[in-house]
């Protein structure tokens, strides 16, 4: 039996790189898709555009994620 993998679904060895779809993204970072879509719009997240579907990579949307990211100016001991 030949086995097909979908750019969502998990790969067989069950590592966790597969692409998200928008739905999935805008779950992770608890806003609406429409807000998601406004971002792919003004190009403000990376995004692969596949035919008329997006698809998001995991690793550029941490990398995304980390840009955005904030350090505060508490020293800790």
């Amino acid at each position: 039996m030949k086995t097909t993998i979908s750019p969502t679904s998990p790969d067989p060895d069950g590592s966790s790189d597969q692409l998200l779809t928008i739905a999935q993204v805008a779950h992770r970072l608890n806003v609406e898709v429409r807000h998601i879509r406004r971002l792919v719009h003004e190009r403000r997240i990376p995004y692969i555009k596949w035919g008329h579907l997006l698809r998001f990579d995991p690793d550029e949307l941490h990398a995304w994620i980390d840009d955005y990211r904030r350090q505060s100016n508490v020293r800790r001991p």
